[in-house]
């Protein structure tokens, strides 16, 4: 008796050439993404070998929507969101609009229509927020100012793409779509472009409604009685039913989409007490759909559009790494932020990502987009997330480019040339204070307890918002890079009796050491770090104390782990500092070391104490 494996063999292969594709992207320094992507071109009807079930992988990419929204639902943060809506929500917009008008004039030029336009733009206006979490994890930035800024310019953009979802369909005819429009709410308005409109909006309204007065009611009380069981493959399956079967309701009840409708299901359950172990459980689920989503993306992708319309990919990627971040930089600009945060938010937006894909295949589904559209976005997808850790890496360069033309900067950061370096200059005759460079976390804790203590100290802070709410607090700040000429000199680094440094950009530490040390070499510094690597070196520089913060952490665990099990705190505390100060990565402080004895106390093999 034959079988039809055609599911299995799909699900098989897309998962082992997914495997292979991301393991390489990974040793090539990329997002796995584009392993993903390529391993679904290798799967396609467009190159040699097998040929992967198309049919299935599309059915199997419906999930990976749903799941991708779902966790995109249970993850988002209003509170995130609002913390920079100033900047995210108006800058977003603007930026959507500027991107999807040079997406519609593209596609003019092309001869497609305003509805082919309008799904093209949008599609290459929207990011791919994992290539930039993973881009700012790469970079210590995930929890930085300027990364909280571009997280939630992406929620923004995600927010107004699932509002695109909503209105797509019943715009479709209005809009030149060669299917017309679909669902009930077309069926009743006829060829009424606002009562389709309104009927569409009603029903999305009437979704949201209950789901979130009964959904926020009904599904924590059944996860609460479903954790009672103790089972955990019964929770996980509550999780998964509850995502999928809300997103298949909506979609026969509502007309609404697959992705719509998960995405809803993922802010109910962040609502509830159970949302840590909902998003735990359904990860690995997650994951792996998402991966066959992105298999399935790359199944339809035609790589032969590289050779038969080479200027049209080279329009498009155009278009999204310099495009879309030039708006950006532009929009950031005016709202009055610093340089760096712009170029911080442009990197981030110069790539496409998962709501591309997902627009392009209901362009298409719809009859409102062409094939080679969706070719063209998909090679703009995989080039650009390729390119993206060039982008960020252009960071620094433009920024010491920038710094190194005094009169540039000044125009940029809205500032004269005069006050970058001596605005807030340090009071005359102030001698044996402390200068923090960097008041961020580590900087504002150091700060307050220096402030709290009476002891002098002077900020160098590049963020001007910032250094104007300090100067409003009476703080001694200087505005400025510190390792740029003149300004620690306008700190008092001649007279200054220790250096702070607590940024993240390696290279910087050790221009604004050598700078401080040139003009006061008795001065003391102390410096954070988050790589081993540079731990090590400025050991070898002979700078006085270095610190990871990751590396303190694990040893504030192991000095309580170490007397609850029996040690007293006098050896805990020689364990911990021993193990401080051990290897070539080690936080440490050379005048500490040397007054430690009992740092030998606990080498002899006897019992806790």
């Amino acid at each position: 008796m034959e079988h039809d494996i055609s599911l299995i063999a799909t699900i098989s292969m897309g998962l082992v050439l997914a495997f292979i594709g991301g393991m390489i992207a990974n040793k090539l320094r990329l997002p796995p993404l584009v392993g993903y992507l390529l391993a679904g071109v290798a799967l396609g009807p467009f190159t040699p070998g097998f040929v992967g079930d198309a049919h299935i992988a599309g059915q199997l990419a419906e999930i990976g929507v749903m799941l991708l929204m779902f966790g995109v639902g249970l993850h988002f943060s209003i509170n995130d969101l609002l913390a920079v809506r100033g900047i995210a929500i108006p800058g977003a917009i603007a930026q959507i609009a500027v991107a999807t008008l040079f997406g519609v004039a593209l596609a003019h030029l092309w001869g497609w229509g305003l509805g082919a336009g309008l799904v093209f733009g949008l599609a290459l206006s929207v990011a791919s927020t994992v290539v930039l979490l993973r881009a700012l994890e790469q970079r210590n930035e995930l929890d930085s100012v300027n990364g909280k800024i571009a997280v939630g310019w992406l929620i923004v953009e995600d927010l107004a793409m699932v509002l695109a979802l909503v209105l797509l369909p019943a715009l479709a005819g209005a809009l030149g779509a060669d299917g017309g429009s679909r669902g009930v709410a077309s069926q009743l308005s006829g060829d009424s472009v606002w009562l389709t409109l309104v009927l569409t909006l009603g029903k999305v309204a009437l979704f949201t409604a209950l789901v979130f007065v009964v959904g926020t009611r009904a599904v924590p009380w059944m996860l609460k009685h479903v954790a009672r069981t103790g089972s955990r493959e019964l929770f996980t399956l509550s999780v998964l039913a509850t995502a999928l079967g809300i997103a298949y309701g909506s979609a026969e009840l509502f007309g609404v989409s697959f992705a719509l409708g998960a995405f809803f299901a993922g802010i109910v359950l962040s609502e509830s007490d159970f949302s840590h172990k909902a998003a735990a459980d359904s990860l690995p689920f997650q994951d792996a759909f998402a991966v066959l989503f992105f298999v399935s993306v790359g199944m339809l992708f035609d790589p032969s559009i590289l050779i038969r319309d080479p200027l049209s990919v080279l329009a498009v990627l155009f278009l999204i790494v310099f495009g879309k971040s030039i708006a950006a930089f532009a929009i950031v600009m005016l709202r009055g932020f610093p340089v760096r945060t712009a170029l911080t938010v442009s990197a981030s937006l110069a790539q496409i990502g998962e709501f591309s894909f997902i627009l392009v295949a209901l362009g298409v589904s719809l009859g409102m987009l062409p094939p080679e559209g969706r070719d063209l976005v998909l090679a703009g997808a995989i080039l650009s997330i390729t390119l993206n850790p060039l982008v960020f890496a252009a960071i620094e360069p433009i920024m010491g480019w920038i710094k190194a033309r005094p009169a540039l900067a000044a125009r940029l950061e809205r500032a004269s040339a005069d006050e970058l370096v001596n605005a807030g200059a340090v009071e005359a005759g102030l001698k044996d204070h402390a200068i923090i460079v960097g008041y961020g976390r580590v900087g504002e804790v150091i700060g307050e307890q220096l402030k709290a203590q009476g002891l002098d100290f002077v900020v160098i802070e590049e963020d001007r918002r910032r250094l104007e709410e300090l100067r409003r607090q009476g703080l001694n700040a200087i505005y400025g890079d510190a390792a740029a000429v003149g300004v620690l000199d306008a700190a008092g680094v001649a007279n200054a009796k220790i250096l702070i440094v607590a940024i993240p950009p390696g290279m910087l530490k050790r221009r604004i050491i050598e700078l401080a040390r040139e003009a006061n070499p008795a001065i003391q510094t102390a410096v954070r770090t988050h790589r081993a690597s540079e731990l090590a070196y400025l050991k070898s520089q002979g700078v006085g104390f270095a610190i990871m913060g990751t590396r303190e952490v694990a040893l504030g665990l192991l000095g309580f782990a170490l007397t609850s099990m029996g040690y007293s705190d006098k050896r805990a505390q020689a364990v911990v500092q021993e193990a401080r100060l051990s290897g070539d990565g080690a936080a440490f402080d050379r005048e500490l070391l040397e007054a430690t004895p009992e740092l030998r106390e606990h080498k002899e093999p006897d019992g806790p104490t």
